[in-house]
């Protein structure tokens, strides 16, 4: 009998949350997937100290500034441990854009064709590589203008269907709707300590995209992400894609219970209606406390990662 971590293989592509090469190895996932606060653990072990000097030769190479050695010390690292990834998984990685750039479109279009750059530089073409941006006004119109130069987009920081929809409609590549994170307000905002798979928040709230981006033909890739336990992520088999993290995936692969196909395309096909306004898009938001509150949490999150990676980088220029 196969164990759970290969029978969902068999019905969802498996992508690895880490940025940690032996685990990546060890599981096989179809893409990985990376953001600041990976990578600053992924700097602690010493299988990348190379990598780091790699970084911060070519920083030094490209400018005698600190803030801009900093700036492109911080941007070769996210490409070259892409690279390593791409070196033992067969699809693609996401390489993350500062978040300090969530709420400026130019800002963000810019960078992402800077990470594309270094790819290419490195003999790797951007059809391997999926650029995460946060879920804002302001990323989705960025990465809408990214798709239209072949620059797929990986839209994170995702947790309500207000903000899927918007990057369905703007031909978005695919969104990472981060589940754990919904259910851990649930918890905190109702005090319970937890819910059966089938109703948790989060679970719900993919499932609701899901079937929504099928009935109305997107093409946009659901892509399952920050989750609590293996019930959340069985109740979601099925799924375009889920980002796993090692521990999780080792738990799976401990387990043979037969797992249920709970995801599925639809033959029904509904029109789509007119695009989402950016008030109203606001305004939604504005009116689900639980979207506003975690997207911006997990801005300030990733940018605190972000800056504790540039004080390491700092202290080895």
């Amino acid at each position: 009998m196969p164990n759970q971590l290969e029978q969902l293989k068999a019905m969802t592509k498996v992508v690895a949350d880490t940025g940690d090469f032996t685990a990546i190895a060890e599981f096989s996932p179809e893409d990985a997937t990376t953001n600041p606060s990976l990578i600053l653990k992924a700097v602690a072990l010493a299988e990348y100290d190379e990598t780091i000097v790699k970084a911060l030769e070519y920083a030094k190479s490209e400018s005698n500034l600190i803030e801009t050695q900093l700036e492109k010390a911080g941007d070769y690292l996210s490409v070259l441990i892409g690279e390593k990834l791409l070196s033992i998984i067969p699809g693609r990685v996401s390489t993350e854009v500062d978040a300090r750039l969530s709420f400026d479109t130019n800002a963000t279009v810019q960078k992402a064709r800077q990470l594309i750059e270094l790819y290419n530089f490195l003999g790797i073409d951007k059809s391997r590589i999926l650029i995460k941006i946060a879920s804002t006004w302001e990323g989705i119109r960025a990465a809408e203008i990214l798709e239209t130069e072949g620059i797929n987009c990986n839209l994170t920081l995702l947790f309500s269907f207000t903000q899927a929809r918007a990057c369905a409609e703007s031909g978005v590549f695919l969104i990472s709707p981060f589940v754990g994170r919904i259910l851990d307000w649930y918890k905190k905002s109702t005090g319970k300590d937890g819910y059966p798979a089938a109703d948790d928040p989060g679970v719900q709230s993919v499932t609701e995209i899901y079937e929504y981006y099928k009935q109305h033909q997107y093409p946009t890739i659901v892509m399952g992400a920050s989750f609590r336990n293996i019930d959340e992520i069985i109740e979601l088999a099925g799924c375009d894609r889920l980002t796993i993290s090692p521990n999780l995936m080792a738990e799976l692969t401990l387990k043979s219970e037969t797992i249920t196909r709970k995801l599925s395309p639809t033959d029904e096909t509904l029109e789509r209606p007119s695009k989402l306004t950016e008030s109203v898009f606001r305004w939604q938001m504005n009116q689900n406390a639980m979207a506003t509150e975690k997207t911006a949490e997990g801005i300030r999150g990733f940018v605190v990662d972000q800056v504790k990676l540039e004080k390491i980088l700092s202290d080895k220029l």
